[in-house]
């Protein structure tokens, strides 16, 4: 499998869910949806001690560590942005869902097996 397209797998999928679940529970994971070279995903604080870049240092060790064997990894640094109101939510969650739509890899957004909801999110 070419490198940059390690995300989109039943394998990967399963095993994020399992750290964010388990593992990694300082913030919970909403929706979240996972793209051939990059994931998008919506979560929010559950313990205020861990900021979000530490929490996604964790998640993303903790998942290092189930696949020692694997060649994959994940970019050094990620792009996060606080969402203010309920509308802009919908706005950002209707963009991420219609991802692999945009990229031709689906006729329709609940076609894309590599997306899901850990945790309900409310406003």
């Amino acid at each position: 499998m070419h490198p940059v397209s390690w995300m989109n797998q039943a394998k990967m999928q399963n095993s994020l869910v399992a750290v964010w679940r388990q593992e990694a529970t300082a913030w919970l994971v909403g929706y979240y949806l996972l793209m051939p070279d990059h994931l998008h995903l919506f979560c929010a604080p559950r313990d205020l001690r861990f900021g979000i870049d530490a929490w996604i240092k964790f998640w993303k060790g903790q998942f290092s560590r189930r696949h020692l064997n694997e060649p994959w990894e994940f970019q050094r640094r990620g792009f996060h942005h606080r969402l203010r109101d309920a509308e802009e939510y919908h706005e950002r969650w209707t963009y991420v869902r219609e991802n692999p739509l945009r990229k031709g890899l689906v006729q329709h957004p609940d076609e894309w097996p590599y997306q899901g909801m850990v945790h309900e999110l409310r406003w």
